[in-house]
């Protein structure tokens, strides 16, 4: 555990991957909803960049996916 006064924040260092994965997959997801909300109440310059970063929080949970398949792969 980090003991440096500013960190806020720590991930549990005995966490799974699994674990680890499934949650960034789920932060990704919800930035992504929040952006596409966000943007509807936007025009313009300011709308195209809450797009952009949607479209990278987009690609970010993409990743995030495959990764999850190839660790923690669901039966079929």
């Amino acid at each position: 555990m980090v003991n440096d006064s500013t960190t806020l924040f720590t991930v549990a260092p005995d966490v799974s991957n699994e674990a680890l994965i499934a949650n960034s997959y789920e932060t990704f997801s919800s930035v992504s909803t929040l952006l596409l909300d966000l943007s509807e109440d936007l025009s313009g310059k300011h709308r195209d960049i809450a797009l952009a970063i949607h479209q990278l929080s987009e690609l970010g949970l993409l990743m995030t996916a495959r990764l999850l398949d190839r660790e923690a792969p669901c039966p079929r």
